[in-house]
């Protein structure tokens, strides 16, 4: 019986279709015996399930695509289950030699190297997995928007000449917007904005009516106005993301807890790292594998017996973000082992190099406890136990507001000397 392959070349409104037959037993990697059907398709529903038909009638076992931005998405709903095996293949490693490109030529290409492994395949979760991820990636997005919100709030602050953001730390705290919102009303006396600061202010009441004394004109405070009004979408959203997600993932909610046990982790970067890796990390045989897969690991470009770099591979923008994000928390951490290791690191690598080893390390530590299903014990420094309360706390209250229902043990209970 033939073995056949469908490779599909992925574009906007087109889908160029090679099916390649060859014999069952004994795959050529180089294709000279295989057999090529060229068809083309459109990428209406329509043409999708006509292409689901056509390659069913030809018996196809396995099928491969180009990750083409998000066009790829469609397709692969269309063909998910009704085939032996699915497979995404990133573009850059099927590219054509320059001057030989074409559509059918490239799905040829595709097809031979899916045989001869050398395309890079794309890991693709599970439907309940990828609706996580939409969910966390979206809080992303809207994150991402707050921050350059806030940077235009800033901007427009200082063509009012008011210096508020030079005096309190966080210009979207309850301090900050307080001000901005009575300032946005039409409020300009630097005497009663600064009265609506929190007097547990470090910069002072004197500073900060210094601050806040600018000539902000009529339009400034109607775009301020509009700022605000914005302001408070995005942080319903961001709520909104935070409990969808809550609730998706309430029924593994221990995941979550073990998670939130290693330093630098809390509830939502626990949340939004399963709904990237899954709740076991399955695809992943060895946390090397996962490493190399976020980009984790030193890459390698050698030439001559000379590697000319050790650039990280590119991975997993949004792992590799969280663990960045953890890794910094982690190391501020007093009496925690990563805050050790960092200070070891940092005099001979440097800061952003050390936090990089420190964030390659918390992800092999993530492979481990969803993996294993181990739980996280701290072998350094004991911490206070008054600061272990507080942050039993802090992890307590967090769980509740999303819904949880989780009764936190002390984070350290009296561990065994590490093996040596």
């Amino acid at each position: 019986m033939a073995y056949r392959i469908a490779a599909i070349d992925v574009h906007k409104r087109v889908l160029m279709v090679v099916v390649a037959t060859g014999a069952d037993e004994v795959k050529d990697p180089a294709g000279e015996a295989l057999e090529f059907e060229c068809r083309r398709f459109g990428a209406l529903e329509s043409d999708r399930s006509r292409l689901v038909a056509w390659l069913q009638e030809r018996e196809v076992r396995e099928v491969v695509m180009e990750s083409t931005a998000l066009y790829w998405r469609p397709v692969w709903l269309a063909l998910e289950g009704k085939f032996g095996k699915l497979h995404l293949a990133q573009a850059q490693s099927n590219r054509a030699p320059k001057g030989r490109k074409a559509d059918f030529r490239d799905g040829k290409r595709l097809a031979r190297r899916l045989l001869a492994g050398e395309l890079m395949l794309s890991f693709v979760p599970e439907p309940e997995q990828r609706a996580w991820r939409d969910v966390a990636r979206t809080k992303d997005h809207y994150v991402k928007e707050r921050v350059h919100l806030q940077n235009r709030v800033e901007a427009l602050l200082e063509e009012m000449q008011i210096k508020l953001s030079g005096v309190i730390s966080d210009l979207f705290g309850l301090s900050g917007r307080r001000v901005l919102a009575a300032l946005a009303e039409g409020q300009t006396d630097p005497e009663k904005l600064a009265e609506l600061g929190d007097r547990r202010l470090q910069c002072g009441k004197e500073k900060l009516v210094d601050a806040l004394r600018g000539a902000p004109q009529p339009i400034h405070l109607k775009i301020l106005k509009l700022h605000m009004d914005v302001l408070r979408e995005y942080d319903a959203a961001i709520q909104s993301l935070d409990l969808l997600l809550a609730e998706e993932l309430k029924k593994h909610q221990n995941a979550v807890k073990r998670l939130t046990r290693v330093p630098g982790f809390r509830v939502d970067t626990s949340q939004r790292m399963i709904a990237e890796v899954g709740v076991v990390a399955e695809a992943f045989p060895s946390a090397e594998q996962f490493g190399s897969w976020f980009g984790g690991c030193p890459g390698s470009n050698i030439s001559a017996e000379q590697n000319h770099s050790s650039a990280s591979p590119k991975g997993n923008r949004y792992v590799r973000k969280l663990l960045v994000q953890a890794a910094q928390a982690a190391v501020r951490t007093k009496g925690c082992r990563f805050q050790v290791l960092f200070r070891k690191f940092l005099a001979r690598q440097g800061y952003t190099q050390a936090i990089w080893t420190i964030a390659h390390r918390l992800g092999k530590l993530v492979w481990k406890i969803l993996h294993d299903g181990v739980e996280y014990i701290e072998y350094g420094e004991a911490s206070t136990p008054s600061a272990t309360k507080r942050r039993v706390q802090r992890l307590t209250q967090a769980f509740r507001r999303l819904g949880y229902s989780v009764a936190l043990t002390p984070l350290n209970p009296a561990p065994e000397a590490p093996p040596q």
